[in-house]
């Protein structure tokens, strides 16, 4: 008996030293395999030096050292050179804020420049084969699904009844704050206004986050902006291909991350397509997610439950986080600039017609129809402006599928990352003027009507082909619940000697949140 259990105990030890050698087997050849692919590629770029590719500044670890403030340090790039490079194992990733550059890449050579595989491996985990992390066929057939319901005017009307309610919803809950006195935390409001909107218009489901009544969603919307901040970090992380193989630090909380993800979209859609086969959803042709469960009807093995959840996520990041982070910015500034806000409150009165008797929020946002905020210029002056210094979407970028030569000289190489680095573009005097730097919604008025710029010198709504098919749909909220807000309240910082930092990621969302005191507005007709 002894020798059985000393024989089971030794063979129990050897596979344990087996495993282990194993794993640092696979671990060292990796490593060799990027310091190799590193070393070689570093050899090269930095021995041709070639007058025709554009400025090197660096490597990866430059990226990484920055990180926490890499946005800011593209600027420190766009400064030194509008086009500049660096260098990362196997490849080059050229960065660009001229506006010749991006149109070139976005529309004149729109063909040769592709997510890439080095973008999609690294955002497919999250986003898999969805409308903004995909090319060819099926980005093509998704975007002619979501453009044809964009221009529907029943998802306009269905889509305006959702933000002015919702936006009723969080002027309800501003008021309360502002009668005890107390802080809020904007940005998690504004998030979870706007995630109410998303999943209710994008997908035919009443979340109320707002009020915090659905724990799932709650968890769901938590681990959605956990992944987007570790898979945007893969970025910089050599090792997250190892990480994930043997599922530990931050590869290990993406794949719980994913999974909460999954479990919540998954059970969304067996929902969905249930109501619409009982048709106990009589609003079906409503909604975005309809539509697309309608047409995968066409093709249930390509159009299965995984293909629609990659659809839900980007309809998500792009109803949610863009729009909820731009308004969290937007307030910021008009903290900063309080003049501009009662600016913006004065406008609002005088675009809805305000009358006293009008005190009842739910009464006055539904005032704000299409024919009210399209009077608002100075309004979307204001938003237009936030989003020249602080754009949803920071950098982004695609990877040139053969060799190319911009605009400006420079030679592209088959394989290059070519990325647009939006935050830093609007912080460029080159660019902007003298005051680039200063939050000023003028510079977008001409006789005090909203004038637009080159989509290629203010990229906020990407450009070309591939342009934003939600730009009005998105303004129109922002505009929706800023009146809103707007006519009942004032706000101001908690603390005016601290600014809010941003975290790296997808999109351009505040670290810490944003506290801000609510205060009524006194306002006579």
């Amino acid at each position: 008996m002894a020798s059985q259990l000393f024989s089971l105990g030794a063979s129990t030890v050897i596979c344990l030293v087996s495993a282990l050698a194993i794993a640092l087997l696979v671990t060292a050849l990796y490593i060799l395999g990027v310091v190799a692919s590193f070393a070689v590629f570093c050899i090269r770029e930095f021995a041709q030096r070639a007058q025709d590719r554009p400025p090197l500044i660096g490597t990866v670890f430059r990226q990484l050292k920055n990180f926490d403030r890499i946005f800011d340090e593209h600027v420190k790039y766009a400064l030194q050179h509008p086009t500049t490079r660096l260098v990362y194992p196997g490849h080059s990733e050229i960065l660009t804020a001229d506006p010749a550059v991006i149109e070139h890449v976005l529309k004149t050579n729109f063909s040769n420049y592709s997510k890439g595989a080095f973008n999609t491996e690294i955002a497919k985990d999250l986003f898999g084969n969805g409308i903004f992390a995909t090319d060819g066929e099926k980005w093509r057939h998704q975007r002619k699904l979501a453009s044809h319901e964009f221009s529907t005017k029943v998802l306009r009307d269905f889509s305006s009844d959702v933000f002015r309610m919702n936006a009723a919803k969080l002027s309800e809950k501003i008021s309360c704050a502002a009668a005890k006195r107390i802080t809020i935390n904007m940005q998690d409001l504004l998030m979870r206004t706007t995630m109410d909107s998303i999943f209710k218009v994008g997908f035919g489901f009443e979340l109320n986050t707002l009020y915090g009544t659905d724990e799932s969603s709650i968890e769901f919307s938590k681990a959605f902006d956990e992944a987007n901040s570790l898979v945007y970090y893969r970025y910089v992380d050599l090792f997250w291909k190892l990480k994930r193989y043997f599922n530990i630090g931050s590869e290990a909380k993406l794949k719980k991350s994913i999974q909460i993800i999954d479990n919540f979209v998954i059970h969304l859609i067996h929902q969905k397509k249930e109501k619409m086969k009982n048709g106990s959803d009589h609003k079906a042709r409503e909604d975005i997610l309809s539509r697309f469960i309608q047409e995968s009807e066409k093709d249930p093995q390509t159009m299965n439950d995984r293909y629609l959840r990659d659809i839900v996520l980007s309809f998500l990041i792009a109803g949610k986080d863009t729009t909820g982070d731009t308004l969290s910015w937007f307030f910021y500034m008009l903290c900063k600039n309080p003049v501009v806000q009662d600016k913006i409150a004065f406008e609002i009165r005088e675009s809805v017609e305000w009358v006293q008797e009008d005190n009842n929020m739910e009464m006055f946002t539904a005032r704000l129809k299409q024919g009210a905020i399209d009077k608002m210029h100075y309004l979307h002056a204001a938003i237009t402006e936030t989003l020249r210094l602080y754009p949803g979407v920071p950098v982004d970028g695609k990877m040139a599928d053969e060799d190319d030569v911009l605009p400006n000289g420079y030679r592209v190489m088959k394989g290059d990352g070519m990325n647009y680095m939006i935050y830093a573009m609007g912080r460029m005097k080159y660019l902007w003027g003298e005051d680039a730097e200063e939050f000023r919604p003028e510079r977008w008025l001409v006789n005090a009507v909203f004038q637009h710029e080159s989509p290629y010198k203010f990229v906020a709504f990407n450009a070309g082909p591939r342009i934003c098919l939600g730009k009005e749909f998105a303004y129109r909220q922002m505009k929706i619940v800023a009146a809103s807000l707007l006519h009942f309240f004032r706000f101001r910082l908690e603390d005016e000697s601290k600014g809010p930092t941003y975290k790296p990621m997808f999109t351009l969302h505040m670290d810490k949140g944003l506290h801000l005191f609510a205060c009524p507005r006194k306002v006579s007709a």
